[in-house]
């Protein structure tokens, strides 16, 4: 693995730590701010939305300039998102509400993730070769994991009584930063995070790859990526793989909340407390993905479908669970076997 390899797995992942800490830290601005509690899973839609709506256009911009620059202009964006979220109370004097900003704000920092997505991935082909593709995938998702963990409870840290009150008591001279809230004090050292993937952007080579000019026009475009979208449809391997992945990652954003009204409700943890379980189910994909790649060939890949089934009876048994180290331990086994149920992917 060359230099540049490296620069990219750090640029990875302080820009995906930053992101899932963000999340832990709007879901309390939205609470500080006395939200209704349906707009919290809304920050999750309004940041995945993105992946969606612009599934057709990211590829081709991520190919229109050198993947170093895409990815420092998207993480920018996710700058911008986060930023936003200090300046509810500004919009609010022009009439719009202040849950709306932190929801719109969450949504910009996904469309920078939605486009950087591409870049990231992209960048490997033509920084590596093919004998090493493998194992540099394996080192960007392990990577990834590893933020979501990482991030997760550091947003959980962030927004701790203690260490909010120790943030809130740092006294610039001169400066009024007008932060007065935990979360706020949490976004804005979440920002130092994005500002540090911004600078290992800038450190990412030029591998010298030009593609040739794709079409700009919005509707040749999207009935490209239809027709793959359908052609990939059509095959029976295809199907299984969209269906499957699609439920799981969908059950997996819906978990992400109910875990933590659950803890709350159930186990009576706060946010900050909640926020590691997260971490612990995070952690859980971890550990099964180096199973799965250990234990689970890929010509009998299908064969481990039945797992995803023990994992929803595995969910549905927390409802009787409330001793702390039982919770954990699940937390971590059910999420453990969705790479293993994955993995013809």
């Amino acid at each position: 693995m060359n230099r540049g390899f490296y620069t990219v797995m750090a640029a990875q992942f302080f820009s995906s730590l930053a992101d899932n800490a963000l999340l832990i830290a709007a879901i309390a601005l939205l609470v500080q701010l006395q939200g209704a509690a349906w707009m919290t899973p809304l920050l999750k839609f309004f940041f995945t939305v993105s992946y969606v709506v612009l599934a057709a256009f990211v590829g081709a911009f991520a190919d229109s300039m050198p993947k170093g620059k895409v990815m420092f202009i998207t993480n920018s964006v996710k700058l911008v998102g986060c930023a936003l979220m200090f300046f509810y109370d500004y919009f609010a004097l022009l009439g719009i509400d202040s849950h709306e900003v932190v929801l719109a704000s969450y949504a910009v920092v996904g469309l920078g993730a939605a486009a950087y997505s591409p870049a990231k991935y992209g960048i490997l082909t033509e920084m590596l070769p093919p004998r090493q593709l493998v194992i540099a995938n394996g080192w960007i998702e392990g990577l990834t994991v590893a933020s979501i963990i990482i991030g997760t409870m550091l947003g959980g840290a962030l927004i701790n009584p203690r260490v909010s009150a120790l943030l809130l008591s740092i006294d610039v001279p001169r400066i009024d930063t007008g932060i007065d809230m935990p979360p706020e004090a949490a976004i804005l050292v979440i920002s130092l995070f994005y500002l540090i993937a911004a600078a290992f952007n800038l450190r990412i080579p030029d591998t010298g790859a030009r593609y040739h000019q794709q079409s700009r026009n919005p509707l040749v475009m999207v009935g490209d990526f239809v027709t793959c979208f359908t052609t990939l449809w059509r095959d029976k391997l295809g199907q299984i793989s969209l269906a499957v992945t699609t439920l799981f990652w969908g059950a997996g954003a819906t978990l992400q909340f109910i875990v933590l009204r659950w803890a709350e409700r159930r186990l009576e943890m706060p946010l900050s407390q909640g926020a590691i379980l997260q971490g612990i189910v995070a952690l859980g994909v971890a550990l099964g993905a180096v199973l799965a790649g250990r234990l689970v060939p890929l010509k009998k890949s299908l064969n481990v479908l039945p797992v995803g089934v023990a994992m929803g009876l595995a969910v549905l048994s927390l409802m009787f669970v409330t001793w702390l180290p039982l919770v954990c331990i699940s937390c971590s086994s059910w999420w453990g076997r969705w790479p293993a149920s994955s993995w013809f992917r």
